[in-house]
């Protein structure tokens, strides 16, 4: 096959990705790198020195695309499906592109600060920096809260990029600063977020690996693997 996705089961960007192979039911190969142990981290670095995930490969075309947005960027042009992540008119794509760099860098941004920030050594923690990833969660959600308020999806009437970022974005967000009374608009987005197919498939293949997740005792029972 074409295609092969480099990425871990429980990492937020990586289901950004998995989330729009989903949407076009894009036929690609899954490949877990285990960043932990030495040969699969050294391996995953030869191809992508920077070690972040996920990478795509695309041995047809003999390319390595790195970065989520450029990712659905690529497998829109190359690997088209019937809903295109992209849209085609050109104000609703800018509005796509920019809700897509605000749920990675505005929700993912902080909500990776707070997470990470739990599992430093003791003496490391830096609570002044946690505290305004949280605030900056709360200036984010009421920003999605005005904008959800006449609009389906992140850039209007249809699924796009911008929905790939944020269903990950809002998904662990919500754990670790949940929504208030204040977002019910911000809260209903999610709902629909999270009964599109694509996206209730990536949780339920990431609910074996949530145990690991440093905020696992908040995590809503609805997510939990089941008893």
């Amino acid at each position: 096959m074409s295609l092969v996705l480099y990425y871990h089961p429980l990492a937020s960007f990586c289901h950004k990705v998995l989330i729009a192979l989903y949407e076009n039911e894009t036929p690609f190969v899954p490949r877990s790198v285990d960043l932990m142990d030495a040969d699969d981290a050294a391996a995953f670095r030869e191809m992508w020195p920077v070690g972040k995930m996920p990478v795509l490969r695309d041995d047809t075309r003999k390319r390595t695309i790195a970065e989520t947005s450029i990712i659905i960027e690529y497998l829109d042009r190359h690997y088209p499906g019937a809903s295109p992540l992209l849209p085609a008119n050109e104000g609703i794509r800018l509005d796509a592109r920019l809700w897509d760099r605000f749920y990675d860098l505005y929700v993912q941004g902080p909500m990776q600060k707070i997470v990470t920030d739990r599992i430093r050594p003791d003496g490391c923690q830096d609570p002044h920096g946690v505290a305004a990833a949280r605030n900056d969660l709360q200036t984010a959600y009421g920003m999605i809260e005005r904008e959800m308020a006449s609009k389906a999806w992140a850039a209007g009437d249809a699924f796009s990029i911008a929905d790939c970022a944020a269903a990950p974005a809002l998904f662990y967000a919500g754990i670790v600063v949940p929504f208030s009374a204040k977002h019910p608009n911000a809260a209903a987005y999610f709902e629909r977020l999270l009964a599109r197919a694509s996206v209730t498939r990536v949780i339920a293949e990431a609910q074996p690996y949530f145990g690991s997740f440093p905020y696992r005792d908040q995590l809503p029972a609805r997510f939990a693997l089941p008893a």
